[in-house]
């Protein structure tokens, strides 16, 4: 009599928040290998820095170095930041220039600094059917592809991926919207995937385009734009608005991650062979 009503609104419970557990498994969260006596701290990241297995490389390093276990939320970088607003997280680390500004100017983070730098490139079929070419600005690679009709897939999570594309389609012709254009709400990884599988053309930073390239039907067609510039930068979220915080783990993460022998491991990572970051640490705010 009894078992029969618990049953029952266990199953009640589960239905209504199947959609929620759905949406909360598209968000990554690593951690980085305990070790004894260490404690934790909370890092929303974009997905660039995991994918390319920089953040791997780096983080057991600063672990063993300071003692401190770092959690990672993987993510874009407007929800990275989102997570910074709300005290979800102590640091983060993003590369969306125009978001952290109004992240530091809003006062939910502190201490901004540079970290490194890569550059994003256009990638797409190897028939190239919108003709881009070397000469090719970044803004007017896109308007080639709108212009053709063909394929084109958007990553449309907020990222600082797709942040840059929004401002490389105003910096020509605007947005343009036409039915091959594809808006899909992924990671980079996914993002690559699915423009290889369709054939299609997107924007991707160049360390996941290292990373994931062998497994892809797709070539580079627009790079080294000064517009492609992608600049990553830590920011301590603001400790006066969350005291909860794990304050001192953001403190050394942030200095260690600008220290010389951090910024010289970031020079020194490499995939297949060609090196995906450049270190570039100096405060910026």
């Amino acid at each position: 009599m009894f078992l029969k009503p618990l049953l029952q609104r266990i199953h009640t419970y589960i239905q209504k928040h199947t959609a929620l557990l759905v949406a909360l498994s598209f968000l990554f969260i690593i951690t980085t290998p305990a070790h004894a006596e260490s404690q934790s701290l909370r890092m929303a990241t974009t997905t660039s820095t995991y994918h390319s297995g920089l953040l791997v490389y780096l983080l057991p390093t600063f672990t063993k170095d300071t003692g401190y276990e770092v959690q990672l939320l993987v993510t874009g970088s407007g929800k990275a930041l989102k997570m910074g607003e709300m005290g979800d997280v102590d640091i983060v680390l993003t590369h969306s220039p125009k978001a952290e500004k109004a992240f530091l100017d809003a006062e939910f983070g502190i201490d901004a600094r540079s970290v490194m730098y890569n550059d994003f490139i256009l990638v797409g079929p190897k028939d190239n059917p919108a003709k881009l070419t070397e000469a090719d600005t970044a803004a007017g690679g896109l308007t080639k592809i709108a212009n053709s009709k063909s394929v084109f897939i958007s990553r449309g999570d907020d990222s600082g991926t797709h942040k840059k594309e929004l401002s490389l389609w105003e910096a020509g012709n605007g947005v343009q919207n036409w039915n091959n254009y594809r808006s899909i709400g992924q990671g980079m990884g996914p993002t690559l995937n699915m423009s290889s599988e369709l054939q299609g053309y997107t924007l991707t930073d160049r360390g996941t385009w290292l990373a994931y390239q062998e497994a892809l039907d797709l070539a580079i067609w627009v790079q080294g734009d000064p517009a492609l510039f992608n600049q990553y930068q830590i920011i301590r979220v603001n400790p006066k608005r969350y005291p909860d915080l794990n304050i001192d783990g953001a403190k050394a993460l942030s200095d260690w991650i600008v220290s010389n022998e951090a910024q010289d491991l970031i020079d020194q990572f490499q995939v297949k062979g060609e090196k995906l970051f450049t270190a570039d640490a100096k405060t910026s705010n």
